[in-house]
């Protein structure tokens, strides 16, 4: 699995295009048979991972011919593979010197070996030669404008940096070895990422896993493996869904099932394991969304209805990269064909490291393929009213450096932000912190709603399909079900909205309540219950989202959303019959209460039949004021009297 401990090695880029080393007799920039055969011999070392015998070869070449272009390049990748980028940067110059306009690919790499140290005056020069080489690669040439235009950027954003105050999040989260990749549950309890962690099955190899921490009253428990989920092999990128109770991630080592415990269709798929009380189930292969080439770093929007990936190529080719992809889940179960996500997010090079935040209008990824501070940098776009999504926007220095910065995740509140990163002052390789997002760069806070659905006799929990549904546009926010073991469900929502909730689970009468998030903080937690009936003579469910206006029998528009379940579960129990009763407060005279809930009543079947449900299976009747179930005496206690009930009558 590609992670972000990977570097761009431009030696396996830049040689191939001008020599090939197993080709006895292949042209090189210098004659001298002595030296070229040292310098076949230090390739071939090289690529058996022998690097310190490549360098020895290297330089006994180079005493042969100074003027051996191809072992400067070489030689450059080796600075590079021990961070000594500033040596490796003077190979680059001295390769390119002797090789000319064919080489001028080597100081296209010097020029972003001087981004990531940061020196863009240096690397806008390097870039201006590039291209005025007309270097016979047009891809590459892109690349190069894109990577001046990134200099001018990002010369302005060091002399414009943003507030950044990263806060390692310690020893109960970090280690000696690397971590990255964190996702997190809505209400912000839950926090799991990848770590690399020692390969047993080879000496001094490492592996990826999984590791979950939980908050507590001083911050962060110390984290334990996710062991029911992770293998001997690599489970990495992991995304949950709002409720933590769905764990999408990357496995590799899966071709065909061959290679360890996973069916895989390509070099890395995306799988799915659901958690059932507090045991997780086996990861399945999400077959509908993954291709035969690479399909990794997923982001699960918070109305479990889309994810976003980044899809690759088996192999990394340079300067051509991968894409971020989406697939919805439709109806039936099913996925959407996946897609690249419309907008002006992808380019021709690289994406990656996606995260939708939970107010669904909010993207953040990282990309090379944007004007940045060198390699790759982690932008934010928002969505248009047409689905597409808009222009991104640069983090800014110093959260982005010249270096490959990613792993972003922001939390519901919009707030607080945490990335990986192996800078001075960790505990080791790459290391999880969180800092304050900059105003600008910020999502809509959401808030969250949890509860729980239960036996309405029994207390027994229940598992059951949930719908929200903002009351004024009609539109379906969240689609979601609670726990098998206890009942229990939490999802995001955006705030200042009034929505109706509707739970449903065959054998059943479906229950609904309306609630609002107006005029509360986006961080409130806000709790229901949701008591279920059994499908049985007499027992009865409110209406609690059909509206009438004051004095009116007419139905007001968002009613038909409730009435429409309510069809919906007479279509399924084609056996049962209702009541629909028709209920009000106290306020006014005896008889016209009671004309006025019969009238209501009455309405309410019109619109079933409307709808094609037989007349004879409902009946209307009117109790005005005679059955209240509460004190008349408050208003809260009148709103809880006006109402609309179904009652199974057989």
């Amino acid at each position: 699995m590609r992670t972000i401990l990977s570097f761009f090695l431009f030696f396996l880029l830049l040689l191939s295009t001008h020599v090939s080393f197993a080709q006895p007799g292949q042209r090189f920039s210098t004659d001298n048979k002595k030296a070229i055969s040292l310098f076949q011999d230090a390739v071939k070392n090289y690529e058996l991972g022998l690097k310190e015998e490549a360098a020895q070869y290297l330089e006994k070449a180079l005493d042969k011919e100074p003027q051996f272009a191809e072992a400067y390049l070489l030689r450059a990748q080796l600075k590079a593979d021990k961070e000594l980028y500033r040596e490796s940067i003077e190979d680059l110059q001295r390769g390119a010197a002797i090789g000319g306009r064919d080489y001028a690919d080597a100081v296209y790499f010097a020029g972003e070996l001087q981004m990531r140290l940061g020196e863009y005056m240096e690397a806008q020069k390097s870039f201006e030669r590039f291209l005025g080489a007309k270097y016979n690669d047009e891809q590459l040439n892109r690349k190069g404008q894109l990577m001046l235009e990134s200099c001018t950027f990002a010369q302005w954003a060091m002399n414009n940096p943003v507030d950044f105050n990263p806060i390692n999040l310690g020893p109960n989260i970090n280690t000696k070895f690397s971590e990255y990749y964190p996702c997190i549950t809505a209400d912000g309890s839950t926090f799991l990422y990848t770590r690399r962690v020692a390969d047993g099955r080879v000496k001094g190899g490492e592996q990826e896993d999984f590791f979950v921490a939980v908050r507590g009253e001083e911050g962060w428990n110390e984290s334990v493996p996710l062991s029911a989920v992770n293998t001997v092999f690599n489970e990495g990128a992991p995304t949950l869904s709002a409720d933590g109770q769905l764990l999408i991630y990357t496995a590799c080592e899966a071709q065909g099932g061959n290679w360890g415990p996973y069916d895989g269709l390509g070099s890395c798929d995306l799988f799915v394991s659901r958690k059932i009380g507090e045991e997780w189930g086996k990861g399945m292969n999400i077959k509908g969304v993954n291709s035969y080439v690479w399909d990794s770093q997923p982001s699960f929007s918070a109305d479990g209805r889309t994810l976003y990936f980044v899809r690759g190529k088996t192999g990394y080719d340079g300067v051509k990269g991968q894409d971020i992809y989406y697939a919805s889940i439709q109806s039936d179960g099913t996925w959407t064909k996946p897609a690249k996500v419309p907008g002006d997010i992808n380019t021709e090079f690289e994406e990656e490291s996606v995260m939708i935040h939970p107010d669904g209008e909010t993207m953040y990824f990282s990309s090379n393929g944007h004007p940045g501070m060198g390699g790759l940098d982690i932008f934010v776009s928002k969505k248009r009213s047409d689905g597409s999504w808009g222009k991104p926007t640069n983090l800014g220095y110093p959260i982005n450096t010249g270096g490959n910065d990613n792993s972003l995740l922001v939390e519901a509140n919009g707030k607080v932000a945490f990335f990986a990163s192996d800078r001075e002052g960790g505990m080791g390789g790459l290391d999880l912190y969180q800092f304050e997002l900059p105003m600008e760069v910020r999502p809509k806070p959401v808030s969250y709603v949890s509860g729980k659905v239960f036996d309405g006799y029994t207390y027994a929990p229940l598992s059951s399909k949930l719908e929200l549904i903002d009351l004024a546009t009609g539109e379906l926010v969240v689609e979601s079900y609670s726990d098998e073991v206890n009942g229990a469900f939490l999802v995001c929502l955006p705030p200042d909205r009034d929505y109706a909730l509707n739970v449903s689970r065959p054998g059943y009468l479906f229950y609904s309540m309306n609630f609002s998030l107006k005029n509360i903080q986006a961080t409130d937690l806000v709790e229901l219950e949701a008591p279920l009936k059994k499908l049985r003579p007499g027992n009865k469910v409110v209406l609690n989202n059909v509206f009438f206006d004051t004095d009116s029998y007419a139905l007001r528009p968002e009613s038909k959303i409730e009435l429409n379940k309510l069809v919906k579960q007479l279509q399924v129990n084609s056996n049962i019959r209702v009541e629909i009763g028709g209920h009000t407060d106290n306020v006014g005279g005896k008889d016209e209460n009671k004309t006025l809930s019969e009238r209501r009543a009455q309405a309410v079947v019109d619109y079933i039949v409307s709808v094609g449900i037989p007349a004879d299976r409902l009946v209307a009747k009117g109790y005005g004021e005679d059955e209240p179930v509460m004190s008349n005496e408050t208003e809260a206690g009148k709103a809880k009297n006006r109402r609309t009930e179904m009652k199974i009558v057989e």
